[in-house]
């Protein structure tokens, strides 16, 4: 295959690679080893059947045969970003960590303008040439004298087309408030396009918009569209039984690769399953097995809800550690260990001095935790896992069935008894542990009493996994945990800078 790869507007080199590629991850490694890459970055292509508009890579069969044009998108430099200090107590904010780890790319979406969060303020499109005169003459005579622009029928319907198609570049299901940050941009850009009268100046565009997004939404949804089809069924249009993305997945539903169909993919599924029968599999296989299916498995889990076990059963693959993270990465672009771990060394020391500074408001629990701490010989270790063994209690959830123990003389059938969703311990039987730091056997990530992810490295870890399945399988955080997963979330992965009252104070908590 001949690549010409864009690296920079003074920088496009040309490739020839003679090996045949079986992941995007194994392009990724090329094109690091061939041109000296050092950084992560994101692989964008030309894509032929969309007029060649460039694309992000997400599976190694979109490449156009024999030849492609590439681009590489570099994150973000860290000295880009806005440095956040964390020398003080008095303006103890957990913020999103800027460490190397964090991926932050303009573009991550397999839609033309995908990203994790809604921008702010929202891109108004380029429009097509003759709207563009028109507005801007329109927008001559307002700065001139004030005089509106009178928007015909044929006008209005080309301006909300193309904003239409800028909407689901970026979510298919927008809400109110995010449609008004629309209509918002589209006056300020073109203010003679302003409603008439007193008010906001864009009620009517906001209401235009919405009732736009929904018959765009209705195209798509004939033209066979993955993410609008699944809810094609839904009784009344109730918003509140709508499957949608809900925590800035980016890839929540996607359609199918080129070229591929679901029957063609249920192949490549039973050659997955049978390859993972054998005592060795081939990482490799399994890699590219679970890149081309991504789809499929998406439409399985998000459409018929499965049980875990029965997940387990169909894609067992999926509960490989490495695949957990490789699946949260398909779904949000997101680094999912090494964003959470980096943002954990970061503010566990702070936490930990946050939960000192308040211990008497949370009972004897949280002063065990802080009395084990104080009795541990690995400190830094110690000191993680009880910032994350701490997080429940300083968010006034109950971790009840969250993080579980039990003896390694514990009958197995028992272990996970009433544990839903949670990390279970299994320690030492020793009586000579009763006043210290336990000796712990193993950890386990639980879901529905079954354990999914045995003999995991450590506590954070196990949690970053947990997180992980929860993306994967699409399962709702637990109401009792909602404010402690929330955190997760938004504080160390990064994923919204929205948050609810309670994580906001969290963040900006004072000692």
């Amino acid at each position: 295959m001949r690549l010409r790869v864009v690296l920079a507007p003074d920088n496009i080199r040309r490739l020839d690679i003679l090996e045949n590629l079986t992941s995007v991850e194994h392009l990724k490694t090329i094109l690091q080893e061939r041109l000296e890459i050092k950084d992560d970055f994101l692989i964008q292509f030309e894509d032929p059947e969309f007029g060649n508009e460039l694309c992000n890579l997400t599976n190694i069969t979109e490449l156009p045969p024999e030849r492609a044009v590439l681009k590489i998108l570099q994150k973000v430099p860290e000295d880009s970003e806005p440095e956040t200090s964390i020398s003080s107590l008095d303006t103890a904010s957990v913020s999103s960590p800027s460490d190397s780890s964090n991926q932050s790319f303009p573009f991550v979406s397999v839609r033309q303008h995908g990203n994790s969060q809604w921008p702010s303020p929202f891109p108004i499109p380029k429009f097509s040439y003759d709207v563009e005169l028109r507005l801007e003459k329109g927008n001559g005579n307002f700065k001139e004298d004030g005089t509106l622009l009178t928007v015909p029928r044929e006008l209005k319907m080309d301006i909300l087309d193309s904003i239409a198609q800028a909407i689901f570049s970026f979510k298919a299901y927008p809400n109110n408030q995010e449609l008004e940050s629309v209509s918002a941009a589209l006056i300020e850009k073109y203010p003679c396009l302003k409603d008439p009268g007193s008010g906001t100046g864009y009620h009517s565009w906001t209401m235009s918009i919405k009732y736009k997004i929904g018959n765009y939404r209705q195209k798509l949804r004939t033209a066979g569209c993955s993410e609008v089809t699944v809810n094609q069924k839904r009784v009344n249009n109730d918003s509140r039984c709508l499957k949608k993305a809900k925590r800035c997945e980016i890839n929540f539903l996607p359609d199918n690769p080129v070229g591929q169909t679901d029957y063609s993919l249920q192949k490549e599924k039973d050659a997955l399953q049978e390859e993972m029968k054998k005592k060795h599999f081939s990482m490799a296989v399994v890699d590219s097995k679970m890149d081309l299916t991504f789809s499929l498995r998406r439409k399985e889990i998000v459409d018929e809800e499965p049980l875990v076990a029965d997940v387990l059963k169909q894609w067992p693959a999926l509960f490989l550690e490495d695949q957990v993270c490789a699946e949260f990465y398909r779904i949000t672009q997101t680094n999912l260990k090494s964003t959470f771990l980096s943002s954990l060394d970061e503010y566990a020391s702070k936490m930990i001095m946050l939960y000192r500074s308040r211990g008497g408001a949370y009972g004897d629990e949280m002063k065990t935790l802080l009395d084990q701490l104080d009795q541990a010989s690995d400190v830094l270790a110690q000191r993680k896992a009880t910032a994350l063994k701490g997080l429940p209690l300083f968010m006034r959830e109950k971790s009840r069935n969250f993080l579980e123990s039990c003896l390694d003389t514990d009958p197995e059938n028992t272990r996970t008894k009433g544990m839903k969703m949670g990390i279970l311990t299994v320690i030492e039987d020793d009586v000579a542990t009763i006043h210290s730091n336990p000796n712990v056997r193993c950890l386990s990530v639980v879901l529905e009493e079954q354990v999914v992810l045995d003999n995991v490295q450590d506590l954070p870890t196990a949690v970053a996994l947990l997180f992980g399945l929860i993306y994967a399988l699409n399962i709702s955080y637990p109401k009792e945990l909602k404010y402690t997963f929330e955190t997760i979330q938004k504080v160390f992965i990064g994923l919204d800078p929205q948050c609810s009252a309670r994580v906001q104070s969290f963040k900006k908590t004072n000692c």
